[in-house]
Formats: C-alpha cells, structure tokens, sequence
C-alpha cells in the first residue's frame, strides 16, 4: 500500500501577474516560491521518500531540488506523464483576457468538453496524469510494499489526480483548490484510493506520515478497507 504525495509547485511571476504560463519555457519560481519550496522540504525533512518523481517543467525541478536538499544524494525523476496541460494557443496569455473567451465558460463548467485550441484536452490531461501516478503506484508497490513517494506537478494535473482518488467526474475537478506549494496525500490500496488530506500549507508530514510506534505488543496496521464508523487518527 502507498502513499502519494502530491505537490504544487512553488509560486512564479506567472502566478502573481495572472499568466497562463502552461508550458512555457524559462518559467521560474520567484523569492517566494524558492521559500515555499524549502519549507515543504523541511516539512518532509523526517519522511522517508521511495520516490520524487516530477514534471520537467523548470519550475516543477525546481522545486523538487529544494525539497530534496536536506536528504543526502537523493535526486528526483523527471516524468513527462506530470507535465503541465497542453494550452495550445491559450499559453502565455493574461488570464483576464481569456475569461472573455467563450471557451472560458465551458473550461470551469465542463472542462471534460474543453479541447484548448491547437492544444490538448482536459480529458487527454486528466487521463495521462492519472495513469502516470497509477503506473508509479504499481510500480513501487511491487519494489517497496507499504512506501511513501511525492510527485511534483501543476493545479490543473493534480486535481485531476484528486478528481479520480475522490471518484469525481471531471466535470467537477474545478471545486477543488490546490495552491502553489500544497501537499496533497492520497494512500493508494487494493481496494481504493483514500484523500488523506488536499492543499495542505502547514500540516507536520513527520507527525502525520511516522506516527510513534503503539505502545502495545500488536502495533495497529493499515487496512485496505475503510474503518466502519471513521477512524482512530494517527495519534494513540
């Protein structure tokens, strides 16, 4: 069984002027960025990582190399699969611009009817990004068993990814909200995805991922299937 952590990546001029950067090249984080980066990095900093897979857009690197610098030698994987959404002839522009699209209104209504000019569609998206994390999923259970691994990608890409762990059509993966640096934590089991929690900014991942150890004999273990009735937290 494993947990994914997905992460945001950290704010860029891009985010603060309201451009739709999509997959332009040379797209960095800014101060604030590099600072989000670095604490999501301390934030991990006691959780042992099987995996950092992440998109190869520079700002994606970019903040993958700032988390992993407080783990010796460990380097991250570069995965098409998590790359940004092809905005075709949408990238680059003013978002205040293309809300005057009528495109615009199907993007937030039924983004699963929305082919981006010259570019891809939201299902196309949706569809490789899920079967990159499910393809990685696999892959690490069968090496790790019960492993812990992160992937750093787009708001656009990881809400589709929350989108399918929550059993959501894609029509409604625009009420989900996924800010730069988030972490997000689904737990991956035989039977289904579980959301542990989504766009979290603060929460301790050391506390939350290493609880400490039960102080009985039979430590509680993981199941596949939902606790009847909610469940006991991580705390004794």
């Amino acid at each position: 069984m494993t947990t994914l952590l997905l992460i945001r990546h950290g704010r860029t001029s891009a985010n603060t002027t309201g451009i739709l950067a999509g997959r332009s090249p040379g797209v960095e984080l800014d101060e604030v960025g590099r600072q989000q980066a670095a604490a999501v990095g301390e934030r991990l900093a006691g959780v042992p990582l099987a995996a950092m897979i992440t998109s190869p857009l520079r700002r994606c690197r970019q903040t993958a190399q700032a988390i992993l610098a407080v783990r010796d030698g460990q380097q991250a994987t570069v995965e098409n699969g998590l790359t940004e959404c092809g905005y075709g002839d949408w990238t680059g522009k003013p978002l205040r611009e293309l809300a005057k699209d009528k495109l615009w209104s199907t993007v937030q209504q039924q983004p699963s009817a929305v082919r981006f000019p010259n570019g891809e569609s939201m299902t196309e998206m949706a569809a490789r990004a899920v079967g990159t994390v499910r393809d990685w999923d696999a892959r690490l259970t069968a090496e790790r068993g019960d492993a812990v691994w992160a992937a750093v990608s787009h708001g656009d890409v990881i809400k589709a990814i929350l989108a399918d762990a929550l059993g959501l059509h894609l029509d409604q993966f625009q009420r989900l909200l996924v800010d730069p640096a988030s972490v997000s934590i689904i737990r991956y089991t035989p039977t289904r995805p579980y959301l542990v929690t989504m766009n979290s900014t603060t929460t301790d991942f050391g506390a939350m991922l290493n609880p400490p150890p039960a102080k009985k004999k039979r430590a509680r273990r993981s199941a596949p299937d939902a606790p009847v009735g909610g469940g006991l937290g991580s705390a004794d």
